[in-house]
C-alpha cells in the first residue's frame, strides 16, 4: 500500500483530470481585468464553455489547455501585488 494506506494514491495525471473535468463542468472561465507590463489597463472578459482563462498577471487570453490556466483566484492575488 501506500502512503496514508489508499493502495498508491492518485498520480498527478488524476489529479489533474479531475480538476479539469471539475472546470469543464462549470463552464468558461472568466479573465478578470489586469493591467499589462506597460501599465495599460485591459477590462475583464469571459471564455467560451469548454475553454480556461490563461496567461499571466500581466497577459490573460482564452484557451483550452488547463496548464496554462490561471484561476480567478490567482487573478485576485495579481490584483493585490
Amino acid at each position: 500500500m501506500g502512503p496514508g494506506g489508499t493502495g498508491g494514491g492518485w498520480p498527478l495525471a488524476g489529479t489533474v483530470l479531475v480538476a479539469v473535468a471539475t472546470s469543464l463542468a462549470a463552464g468558461g472561465e472568466d479573465c478578470l481585468w489586469y493591467v499589462d507590463r506597460n501599465g495599460s489597463w485591459h477590462p475583464g472578459f469571459d471564455c467560451d464553455f469548454f475553454t480556461f482563462c490563461c496567461g499571466t498577471c500581466h497577459q490573460r487570453y482564452c484557451c483550452r489547455d488547463p496548464l496554462r490556466a490561471i484561476t480567478e483566484r490567482q487573478q485576485r492575488h495579481c490584483l493585490a501585488f
